[in-house]
C-alpha cells in the first residue's frame, strides 16, 4: 500500500509539472487580474461584486461606480437603496451593497481606509470570504494564494487534482499538489481555459492541449 501511494505521487508530480508547462507555454506568465481597479480597495470590492457575477459585468458596472464612489469613505457613507440600484446588474445586490457599506465602515474605522493583509483580517470583513481574501492577497500583497471559482473547480476536478466541489476542500487539495509559485498564476490560467477550452457545458475537447492529461477524458473514452 505504502508503495502504491509513492508511485502515484510520483506520477502525479510529473502529471502535474507537464499541465504546468503547457499552461506556461499557451498563456504566458505575466501576471495580472480580470477585474478592473486602481487600489487594493477597488479590488476587494470589484471582487465582492463578481460572486455569481462576470467579470465583464462587473468591469461595467465598476467603470462608473469607482467614479461615482472614489475611495473607501464613499462606499461607508453611501446611500444603501442608491447603491443597490447603481450595483443591481450584477445579481444578489441587496447583499452586495448591505456588505459593501459595511466592509467600507470597517475599513474607515479600523484600519484607516486600508485593505488589511492577514487571511484572518481579510475573511472578517462583511462580504468577504476565502476566494475575495486570495485573490485581494495574491494581487495585492503577492501572497500565494489559490483562488478556487467555477472554472477552477471544476478543471481541477476533471484533471483529477480533486473529487471535492467544497471551493474550500478543493483549495487545500491544489495547494498539494501545484508549487507555490503558480498558486495564483493557476487561477488566471485556468479561467481562460475555462472560458475557451474547458466550459462546463460543452468542453472543446478536440482542441485541448491536454486531453493525455485529463482525467475525465479517459474516463469518457
Amino acid at each position: 500500500m505504502l508503495q502504491q501511494e509513492k508511485r502515484r505521487k510520483r506520477v502525479m508530480k510529473k502529471k502535474t509539472a507537464e499541465i504546468i508547462r503547457r499552461m506556461d507555454e499557451y498563456y504566458g506568465t505575466q501576471m495580472h487580474t480580470y477585474l478592473d481597479h486602481h487600489t487594493p480597495e477597488q479590488l476587494l470590492i470589484a471582487t465582492i461584486l463578481s460572486a455569481q457575477c462576470t467579470d465583464a459585468r462587473v468591469n461595467l458596472v465598476t467603470k462608473d461606480l469607482f467614479v461615482k464612489y472614489p475611495d473607501v469613505q464613499a462606499f461607508a457613507d453611501a446611500d444603501l437603496f442608491e447603491l443597490e440600484q447603481d450595483i443591481r446588474s450584477t445579481g444578489f445586490y441587496h447583499n452586495k451593497a448591505k456588505n459593501i457599506i459595511a466592509c467600507a465602515k470597517v475599513l474607515t474605522e479600523k484600519y484607516g481606509g486600508k485593505v488589511p493583509e492577514s487571511l484572518e483580517e481579510l475573511t472578517a470583513l462583511p462580504g468577504v470570504g476565502r476566494k475575495t481574501a486570495n485573490v485581494v492577497r495574491g494581487n495585492v500583497f503577492k501572497e500565494p494564494s489559490v483562488v478556487v471559482d467555477t472554472h477552477v473547480g471544476r478543471i481541477a476536478r476533471r484533471l483529477g487534482f480533486t473529487e471535492n466541489k467544497d471551493p474550500v476542500k478543493v483549495e487545500f487539495d491544489l495547494m498539494k499538489e501545484i508549487p507555490k509559485d503558480h498558486w495564483i498564476l493557476i487561477n488566471l490560467q485556468w479561467i481562460a481555459f475555462g472560458r475557451e477550452i474547458c466550459s462546463a457545458r460543452k468542453p472543446a475537447c478536440e482542441r485541448c492541449f491536454l486531453t493525455d492529461c485529463c482525467k475525465e477524458y479517459k474516463e469518457s473514452r
